[in-house]
């Protein structure tokens, strides 16, 4: 028997993967490997809290609201504590913003590279055991190597970013990210403690039959062209597909195709999403599929963020489904 057949490769782990790509930013000395590596770390470690959720007292609100004024899970605060520790120990981050955080968390002065994040997004969802996730990005700093991060270091828009992704906790754990050089997805087989390549050179397709939307707020939305799109959708009978997890939403429709819509609301005038922190990063991630991403006047990668916890409408997605909506909001 052919020792092929007896010994199945398991592929390339996230690792070797990091690695064959480091000629890419030889500029960085490394630094921006081992930032990936300890963001993949912390979600490793974050992935085990989640799998205890069920056994321990992890579950539920803390009592706290968090800086966008959302009320705080217990797994939200974890979370950024994970990340926060990791991306601290690895030495590669100077400075941290996070959707938990208020301002900035200061690291390393003298490393590289700011990373913004959303540490669990959907944690309330855990309660009844739907896949939750991280959202990360990174950017290079402005200011002097040595110094103090400030806002300007910050404040940058999302086509500054040097890396992107996400990590889904669900059946399986993935994490899919993008240098700007196309996008991958990587599996954690649990068994070796390692993400593998699973989904390499992600497309999304460029036109689909499927809508994410919370048609529940519907009379809220204060953009009529929404409606409009909404009934070209149901006359054309595309499926609605709403798991209400952000993640998990853009995840489906990253890989079966779809547009995913968080208008403006009566409630939310700017939109609910955070820019810094979900907005900026989910449409590098689909823009590197060959998708798009809009606030509905805008590419969402060329707003200048004014201050960390910017909110903004989101619609994003197959490209030719984004366009459609478009169209509809100009003619409304």
């Amino acid at each position: 028997m052919e020792s092929s057949r007896i010994a199945i490769s398991i592929g390339v782990t996230l690792d070797r993967f990091i690695r064959s790509n480091e000629k890419q930013y030889p500029q960085s000395v490394g630094e921006f490997s081992q930032l990936l590596r300890d963001i993949a770390l912390a979600s490793k470690v974050v992935n085990r809290e989640i799998n205890k959720a069920g056994l321990i007292d992890i579950m539920g609100a803390v009592g706290n609201q968090n800086a966008a004024g959302d009320e705080q899970q217990k797994l939200d605060v974890l979370a950024d504590i994970r990340f926060t520790r990791a991306l601290s120990k690895g030495g590669a981050a100077c400075a941290i913003i996070s959707e938990e955080e208020e301002g900035i968390v200061q690291l390393n002065p003298d490393a590289k590279y700011i990373v913004a994040i959303d540490p669990l997004d959907g944690s309330s969802n855990i309660d009844v055991n739907v896949s939750i996730g991280t959202i990360f990005s990174v950017y290079r700093r402005k200011s002097a190597v040595g110094t103090a991060i400030n806002l300007e270091d910050c404040l940058q828009p999302g086509s500054a970013q040097v890396a992107a992704g996400y990590v889904l906790y669900g059946s399986s754990t993935m994490l899919v990210y993008t240098t700007g050089q196309g996008l991958n997805g990587f599996t954690y087989e649990a068994t070796l403690g390692e993400y593998v390549l699973s989904h390499p050179d992600i497309h999304i397709k460029p036109d689909a039959n499927t809508y994410s939307i919370n048609e529940g707020i519907s009379k809220s939305f204060v953009q009529p062209g929404i409606h409009v799109y909404l009934n070209h959708c149901k006359e054309h009978h595309y499926a609605a597909r709403y798991i209400g997890s952000l993640v998990a939403d853009i995840h489906r429709n990253l890989l079966k195709g779809g547009i995913y819509l968080y208008p403006a609301t009566i409630h939310h005038p700017q939109g609910k999403l955070r820019l810094m922190f979900e907005a900026n990063s989910l449409a590098f991630v689909v823009e590197q599929a060959g998708g798009k991403a809009t606030d509905g006047e805008k590419r969402i990668l060329d707003i200048e963020p004014t201050q960390i916890h910017e909110k903004t409408p989101l619609f994003i997605g197959s490209l030719q489904m984004v366009e459609a909506l478009e169209n509809a909001l100009v003619g409304n």
